[in-house]
């Protein structure tokens, strides 16, 4: 199995998987927005979506979408094929298309909106952390793309404030602090232990 970044040689798998996303939203019978073959290549065709192959036949799927001048990306249409399912395939793509965001986008913050358990334990692992709607892209072209959910009533109704959907948020800027703060006490350990031995071998010296 082939978790790799997108190209132009993929398009002829977009129709499959518009498919299997259509399936997908009516067997769950939750909101899943759908998306042309036209949308999907183009995804492919910039570098902006990731695939999964089991040697030629289409496994999985997940693109990033770009929002509020690049302040902001999503991690969208993560799908995997019923004949897939079951096998941890979902966890790699997704860990996939997460650094190849970290990469192309590195200063943006990554979000997500989702009613599946499962990828909500799977933006947690990843640093996410729920937020509500007003910490996401004010972007109104992404909530547009709502309006084939089947919830999208729900999303009006609140005025955008919640929905079926759960808002999860990275930010990198916290996390680089976090991290910066990680370092900053292990090298203040490490020089304490330092210290601590040399005061140790001197007064077994003494």
């Amino acid at each position: 199995m082939r978790v790799v970044i997108a190209n132009t040689t993929h398009i002829k798998y977009a129709e499959i998987i518009c498919e299997t996303i259509a399936e997908s939203a009516t067997v769950r019978g939750t909101g899943i927005a759908r998306r042309t073959k036209e949308y999907v290549a183009a995804k492919m065709e910039n570098g902006n979506a990731v695939i999964a192959l089991d040697g030629d036949k289409f496994a999985g799927f997940c693109y990033i979408e770009k929002w509020g001048h690049g302040k902001f990306v999503a991690n969208s249409g993560l799908i995997v094929h019923p004949d897939y399912r079951g096998q941890g395939l979902a966890k790699k793509i997704k860990h996939k298309i997460f650094e190849h965001s970290r990469n192309k986008f590195p200063d943006a913050k990554v979000f997500s909106i989702t009613t599946g358990l499962a990828v909500m334990k799977m933006n947690s692992d990843l640093g996410y952390k729920p937020v509500p709607f007003s910490e996401l892209t004010d972007d109104q072209t992404f909530w547009d793309g709502c309006q084939t959910c089947q919830n999208y009533d729900v999303l009006t109704r609140t005025n955008r404030k919640m929905c079926l959907c759960t808002g999860m948020l990275y930010d990198p800027k916290i996390k680089d602090k976090n991290k910066g703060k990680l370092i900053k006490a292990k090298v203040f350990n490490r020089l304490k232990h330092i210290k601590e031995t040399m005061f140790l071998k001197k007064d077994k010296n003494k």
